[in-house]
């Protein structure tokens, strides 16, 4: 989607906004491609919720299109899993509430992995993404994945370089993505970025000029609107939904795999 959407980003402190930018130039990558070092691997559970590592969001929305606050009451853990939830209530000028988690470092080329559940409801966006804008003083890049609630049977990936998007492909999710858990990864290295559902391929970019190289933060959001029912589905709130997320991951290019049936464990073409 050409408006996307999560991008005048309101983050945290100005320490949330500025770490994770130091290191050395990435050895082997080409001045093109270079990165500073930045976030290191780590794999989480959500056996709880580290305040070291994740921000959570509060007390704001993302513009007139977002339809509920980002509020720290819609983030827990439970059962070893995150549930970001979308629920009625009233906070500043929106009646409903969603939750949002952001890392406070940032990372660059390597494998990311998710397993999560999407939430359920037309108007609804369960997202996992990584982002970079403005606020941070640098360029907006970003790469999607989202589940837009007008058809679980799909989820969206997509990618912003420089602040230009358009490259949206919907693949379809075998027994809808609000039914059951799947693996959302992407392996995003210098002139080439992955997308794999399940473990399965399903789109691969190789412009250059359509993968980003800026690193970026890791987020986490549910989130509801409105007015842009062309994309996300005729917004119909029944009962309060979370987006559940049992695993996330993100293996440094060149690090080993950190567990059984990552991505990165597998050689890839």
């Amino acid at each position: 989607m050409t408006i996307k959407i999560a991008h005048a980003r309101k983050l945290c402190q100005t320490a949330c906004r500025t770490l994770g930018l130091f290191g050395t130039i990435m050895l082997g990558a080409s001045p093109l491609y270079a990165q500073q070092a930045g976030g290191t691997s780590f794999i989480e559970n959500f056996d709880k919720l580290d305040r070291s590592v994740w921000y959570v969001s509060d007390g704001w929305n993302n513009g007139a299109h977002q339809n509920c606050t980002w509020s720290k009451n819609q983030v827990k853990v439970d059962g070893g899993a995150l549930k970001l939830s979308f629920a009625e209530g009233q906070l500043k000028d929106r009646s409903y509430l969603c939750g949002e988690i952001q890392t406070k470092k940032r990372f660059g080329f390597g494998t990311y992995e998710a397993r999560m559940k999407a939430a359920t409801g037309s108007g609804l966006n369960s997202a996992f993404f990584t982002y970079i804008g403005p606020t941070d003083k640098q360029p907006h890049d970003e790469i999607d994945f989202e589940v837009l609630g007008k058809n679980a049977g799909q989820v969206q990936v997509n990618q912003y370089i420089k602040a230009k998007g358009g490259n949206e492909k919907l693949v379809p999710v075998a027994g809808d993505a609000d039914q059951g858990f799947n693996d959302y990864a992407f392996v995003w290295e210098p002139g080439r970025l992955r997308y794999y559902l399940n473990g399965k391929l399903v789109q691969d970019v190789t412009d250059p000029s359509k993968i980003p190289t800026s690193q970026q933060k890791i987020f986490f959001s549910l989130w509801g609107s409105d007015t842009l029912s062309g994309w996300m589905g005729k917004f119909a709130y029944t009962q309060p939904t979370s987006l559940e997320v049992e695993r996330f991951a993100y293996t440094a290019q060149g690090d080993k795999c950190q567990f059984p049936e990552s991505i990165a464990c597998t050689p890839l073409n």
